[in-house]
């Protein structure tokens, strides 16, 4: 499929986006790959997406919705969305954060007084609903046995299952990934907002999002078989559907390319909240903000995203895993693009093609899409301000390097380590720097004196030109 709308937005704002070249050359190769791929690892399906800001450019299905009814799949196709589920979930929470019915900080126990597991160690202090969304509350993995057994807890055997158990661990010790800690997350919703955490999320979100294809543990029309993983003998076993039961909120969501693209779009968007704009602007900041890192520091969590680093790209997104489906979604936020990718077997491994779409046509439709930079004329007469500055804090060279002003520490360790000096007219520059040390992002301005330069304020603070 070509590109369509998510939102009221004239078309021709993102056309070049989805029609660009390059972009739809990189259509051509991940396709021509996926199909390779499927054909190798004898997948039934897979159906994904990319998204650039507020439109779906590109998405496509490949192989069957089911095999044994000859179902084609497509951007339409329903797939249960299993740990996607937790981002509905923190956008429910952060959305009653906004409207002042909670605070992050607020102990579970104010909303859900049964809430009352024992502690890893006597003097823990009670678990927040922050902790409870960023995976840091230290609580028990899971509830019972029940990806094993397919039968999932009942909300009355999760409040059961608090109450005869300990925590793993003390809140903010380690990052731990719970479904435990989102389905009680999902309980806090319904606390607060007398809603059941289906009606709160079909009202509150799926209504106002236009996510026409999606509901909460919904056996629906239109849902791809899933299937086990590869068997020896080539067979795969058709997965029955199954209730997440109280354990909905963190893994029971139940959608396909064409919403979550929608979902995936509200992550661009700011403004005030009403209509289709379901949250503030400083609540998508702090959903996408890291809040704990793994111990090895190689990823992260922030509120219900995921948070990874892939060289010099940073990914918000989620996988998801449920019995017959694996899913992932990964979004760069500077680029306001998205990548979807959703596989209905045990094996579809949606990680690295998600990886690999992003790499190809994300790339491609990020920088097509990319606002035009424009670069201020050089001026020769901004010469004049390099040379070697000083303060009893240290000292400065500002460098000219082909038509461009660089800072750096003379004394320092390397020439590489640069802060650039952008200009914003009238003769002065912004700070700009890779790290955020210093007054970077403020004004650099020069004071000259009977026609010579005698300091260099970097926002507030100066140095003294240093003649040679």
């Amino acid at each position: 499929m070509r590109a369509f709308s998510l939102l009221l937005v004239p078309f021709a704002l993102f056309a070049g986006v989805a029609d660009h070249p390059e972009v739809m050359g990189q259509e051509r190769l991940f396709e021509s790959w996926v199909r390779g791929q499927m054909i190798s690892r004898h997948l039934p399906g897979i159906a994904v997406g990319v998204v650039f800001d507020q439109e779906l450019i590109w998405a496509r299905g490949f192989g069957q919705a089911d095999q044994d009814a000859h179902v084609a799949m497509s951007p339409s196709t329903q797939f249960r969305m299993a740990s996607h589920s937790k981002l509905f979930t923190s956008t429910a929470i952060m959305q009653l954060r906004d409207a002042g019915k909670l605070r992050l900080d607020d102990p579970v126990s104010k909303y859900l007084p049964w809430f009352k597991i024992k502690p890893a160690q006597p003097d823990d202090p009670e678990i927040t609903i922050e902790e409870l969304v960023t995976h840091s509350s230290g609580l028990p993995r899971e509830a019972g046995p029940h990806w094993t057994t397919h039968e999932f807890p009942t909300e009355e055997q999760v409040r059961s299952y608090i109450t005869q158990h300990q925590a793993v661990y003390s809140p903010e010790v380690r990052w731990k990934y719970s479904n435990l800690a989102l389905g009680i997350a999902g309980m806090v919703v319904e606390a607060v907002s007398g809603e059941k955490y289906g009606e709160y999320v079909q009202r509150h979100i799926f209504s106002p999002l236009n996510m026409t294809g999606s509901s909460v543990d919904q056996n629906v029309k239109g849902l791809a078989i899933g299937y086990g993983r590869l068997m020896p003998d080539g067979s795969r076993a058709k997965m029955p559907f199954i209730d997440a039961h109280g354990l909905g909120p963190a893994t029971g969501i139940t959608s396909n390319v064409e919403d979550m693209a929608k979902f995936v779009s509200l992550q661009f968007r700011s403004g005030k909240v009403g209509g289709a704009q379901i949250l503030s602007t400083g609540a998508l900041r702090e959903m996408h903000r890291v809040r704990v890192l793994e111990n090895d520091w190689t990823r992260g969590n922030a509120i219900g995203f995921a948070v990874n680093r892939d060289h010099d790209k940073v990914y918000v997104g989620h996988g998801g895993s449920y019995p017959g489906y694996k899913t992932q979604t990964l979004v760069d936020l500077d680029g306001k693009v998205g990548v979807i990718v959703l596989t209905n077997e045990d094996d579809g491994n949606p990680g690295p093609i998600a990886n690999h779409l992003m790499h190809t046509v994300g790339q491609a439709a990020a920088k097509a899409g990319a606002p035009a930079v424009k670069t201020p004329l050089w001026d020769p007469t901004w010469s004049r301000f390099a040379g070697h500055y000083s303060s009893e804090n240290g000292n400065t060279d500002v460098v000219e390097l082909n038509q461009r002003l660089v800072m750096i520490n003379p004394d320092g360790d390397n020439p590489e380590t640069q802060q650039r000096l952008e200009p914003i007219g009238n003769g002065q520059f912004r700070l700009e720097a890779p790290a955020g040390g210093g007054p970077v992002g403020e004004v650099v301005r020069f004071v000259e004196e009977n026609g010579h330069v005698v300091r260099m304020y970097t926002g507030e603070s100066f140095s003294r030109r240093v003649n040679p």
